[in-house]
This record gives structure tokens, sequence and C-alpha cells, in this order.
């Protein structure tokens, strides 16, 4: 049988089209690698890999090839992945000491950030569902809170993809912008990493902000980050709540402990178990060093997808003032997060 053969044959199982995503993924990840390691110093491997994400990206919309090629460009599975192998460098009792403080800043974050949102966009009029799913995105950890809080208020799928692609557009700029701000002010690799963790909405450019300024910001940021995230699924109890008071609708699923399970962010407990087996001796110092790298590999694919996922024309459906009120957000975001972690971590 030809090659040819086998070719149409995959494609009309849909095999075909799986196997060149995972493929293009692939390549771009060891072009990611090579170009880090070709050029040290001239960019980190979270700008090159968002870099040749965003340019894979624009040529499979100008190709037509989009819907085609985007099956192993699964941004959070990478991600989440990702964090649970970075428990094992992490030892317990850090996680510990930075996550009651982190957890302490995710609260007057998200209470405040939240409050802010919610309060601008209803002076802007803008719509409930649109309203509470930008709110939880920018107060917490960018999409994942926003798929949350779509599914608890009900919320359009064009408005769920609309706060998506706010969240990539503005934790883009913040990844890169942040760690050479933390530069210009002096900031230790705790304080910048609590920074980064307590504003950039999603974890993954967290991640990328926190490798841009050291090893020991990529541990806090991750760590302030996931205390952040575990207040996913109370915002979701909390906004289920909300709307079906408001909307006073029988059938509507009425929040319960198992929604909030449901909304919990599971791989944050993963991270936790990791950590203490490192912690206790059972990970052989061999074992660490082959996580770390494999953790690493993660990271560049996950890094990929956010340049993949960033899709420019979904920013200019809505209108202006959307915009205004998640930029607006995103700036008070900015300066509470550097006065908390300044306050908490110094």
């Amino acid at each position: 049988m030809s090659t040819s053969v086998i070719l149409r044959h995959l494609n009309r199982m849909g095999a075909g089209d799986r196997l060149a995503s995972i493929l293009l993924l692939a390549g771009l990840a060891l072009l990611t690698n090579r170009l880090a390691h070709a050029m040290p110093g001239v960019l980190e491997f979270p700008l090159w890999a968002v870099g040749l994400g965003l340019i894979a990206s624009a040529s499979s919309i100008l190709t037509g090839l989009r819907p085609r090629m985007a099956f192993a460009f699964r941004t959070e599975f990478y991600l989440k992945v990702g964090l649970v192998l970075l428990g094992a460098g992490i030892n317990f009792t850090d996680v510990m000491g930075l996550g009651a403080r982190g957890m302490l800043q995710a609260l007057i974050m998200v209470t405040c950030v939240f409050s802010f949102t919610w309060w601008l966009a209803g002076c802007l009029r803008l719509e409930d569902q649109l309203k509470a799913v930008m709110a939880a995105a920018v107060s917490i950890c960018g999409v994942s809170a926003a798929i949350a809080a779509a599914g608890s208020v009900l919320a359009r799928k064009e408005q769920l993809a609309y706060v998506a692609a706010l969240v990539i557009a503005t934790a883009l700029p913040l990844m890169i912008l942040l760690p050479y701000a933390a530069y210009w002010l002096q900031l230790s690799p705790v304080v910048a990493g609590a920074w980064f963790g307590g504003n950039i909405d999603t974890t993954a450019a967290v991640v990328g902000a926190g490798a841009l300024y050291g090893e020991d910001a990529v541990k806090t940021a991750s760590v302030v980050k996931m205390a952040q995230n575990t207040l996913i699924g109370v915002a979701a109890f909390l906004l289920a709540l909300y709307w079906i008071r408001k909307q006073r609708d029988q059938d509507s699923q009425r929040p319960t402990l198992a929604l909030l399970w449901e909304r919990f962010p599971k791989f944050v407990l993963g991270f936790l178990a990791v950590s203490v087996l490192a912690t206790i001796g059972w990970l052989e110092p061999q074992q660490v060093s082959t996580l770390r790298k494999l953790r690493d590999w993660t990271f560049v694919l996950a890094f990929t997808g956010i340049g993949w996922d960033l899709v420019l024309r979904d920013l200019f459906t809505p209108g202006i003032r959307p915009v205004i009120v998640y930029l607006s957000a995103t700036v008070f975001n900015t300066l509470l997060a550097l006065a908390l972690a300044k306050l908490l971590f110094s």
C-alpha cells in the first residue's frame, strides 16, 4: 500500500489530522529548545515558545487549517502536568510557608479585584453573564476561572471565547513586561514571584514570567498562583448561588458541595503530593532531575499553546466597553498585587 493511500485512509479516520497536529507541536517544541540553547541570553524559552505558537496560529488561520491542526494544542493539560512535576523541586515546608501568605494575598486580591471589575462592568452596562465571567477571569486565574464562571451563570460560548481572548492578549505582554519592571524596581525573587503570581491572569504566563526572573521566582509565583487557583470552586459556587437567586429558575443546577469539589483544581493536590514525596526523601536526586527536565518540556508545550490560542480578531467583536473594563481591572490588579507582594513577602 502506497504512502498516499495510507495517509488518505488516516485522514478519513481523523487520525491523519491528529498525527499532523502532534508532529507540528513537537516540531515547535524542538525548535524552541534549539533556539533557546543556540542563543542564550537573547530570549528565554517561554518567549520563543509563545512566538512560534503565534506564528503557527496565524499560518493555520491563513491556510484554513486551524480546525484540523488544533488537536495537540492542549495548553491547560500540559500546564497542569508541569505544575504537578514542579512539586518535585519544592520542599513542602516552603510550600506551606509561601502558601499561607499566598492564600491571604489571594483572598484580598480576589475580593477586591472581583468587586472592582463587577462594579465597573455594571457602570458600563455589560451583560450580567459577561460581567461575571470577566470578573472571575481577571481576579482569579484567567481562562480556568472564566470556564467555571461561565458554567455557573450559563454564559454563552461567544462570551467565554471573548474573555479567553482578552485573558491571553493581556497575559502575554505582562509575562514579558513584569520581569523587567521587577528588575527596575529591584525586587527580590520572592517578592517578584509573588507579584507575578498574584497579578498575571493565566498560570502558564505566571510560570513564564517567573522563568524570566529566575528559579526562585518560578517557585514562589507558582505556589502563590495555585493558592489563588483554589478559590475557583468557591467563586463558581457563589456565582451559581447568585445566578439561581437572580433567575429564580427551579430547573437550574443548585449549588452544592459537589459543585464546589467539581470546580476545585485537582492538580493542586497533585503538586502537594509530589512536593511531600520529595520532602520526605522518596524521590532520589536523579529522579528529581529527570522530573525537572520533563517539567520544562511540558511548560514549552504549554507556552506554545498560549501563542496558538491567541486569535486577535476575537478581540474586536463586542466593541470597546468590555476592553475598557478588562484593561482597567488589569491595571488595578497589577498595582494591588505589587503592594501586597511587598507587604507580605518582603
